[in-house]
C-alpha cells in the first residue's frame, strides 16, 4: 500500500489506499463523507486525499461501530461542538453498560452450564432460576440488568 509523504510526518492516501488500509470498500469512505464523518481534501484534479487525521477518524468510526454506535451517534461523537453531544454519549454509555451486564450474566450462565452435571441444562434448578423472569414474562419489568448488577441483585446459579 502506498502513501505519499508530504511535509513533515504527514502521509496522504487516495480513497483506494485508505480503504485498503482499513479493509473497507471505497464506497464506505464516500458514504461516511456524505454523512459528514469525513472531509478529505481534494487535489488539483478533484481526487480525494486523506491525511493522518483522516486515518484516525476512520479508526474512530470503525471502533465506534464495533461498539454499537450508529453513524449519527458517531457524527455527534466526532463533532465537539454538537449541542446534544453529552446527552447522546451518555445514552450510549448506558447502553454499553446494559449490554456488558447482559454479557456478564450470559458468561456466568454459560460457565454454570459448562460445570453443571445435569445432562439437560434446562432441568437444573440453578440454571432455571437464571431465566425464570423470562419464563414468567417479567422481562422489561423492574430494574434493568445493568441496574441489577450495580445494586448487587444478581440471581445465583
Amino acid at each position: 500500500m502506498k502513501s505519499t509523504l508530504v511535509s513533515g510526518d504527514e502521509s496522504v492516501w487516495s480513497v483506494g489506499d485508505l480503504a485498503a488500509r482499513f479493509g473497507l470498500e471505497t464506497h464506505v469512505l464516500r458514504h461516511w463523507e456524505a454523512m459528514g464523518l469525513l472531509s478529505p481534501t481534494r487535489d488539483g484534479a478533484g481526487r480525494r486525499r486523506y491525511g493522518t487525521d483522516d486515518a484516525f477518524r476512520v479508526a474512530t468510526i470503525i471502533r465506534s461501530k464495533a461498539a454499537g454506535m450508529s453513524l449519527e451517534q458517531i457524527r455527534v461523537l466526532l463533532d465537539g461542538g454538537a449541542y446534544d453531544r453529552h446527552v447522546i454519549l451518555e445514552a450510549h454509555i448506558a447502553d454499553l453498560e446494559q449490554r456488558m451486564a447482559e454479557m456478564e450474566l450470559s458468561r456466568e450462565m454459560t460457565r454454570h452450564a459448562l460445570e453443571c452435571r445435569a445432562h439437560d441444562i434446562t432441568a437444573c434448578p440453578n440454571f432455571r432460576a437464571h431465566v425464570q423472569d423470562i419464563v414468567d414474562g417479567k422481562v422489561g419489568q423492574g430494574p434493568t440488568l445493568a441496574e441489577a448488577l450495580r445494586s448487587g441483585h444478581r440471581q445465583p446459579f
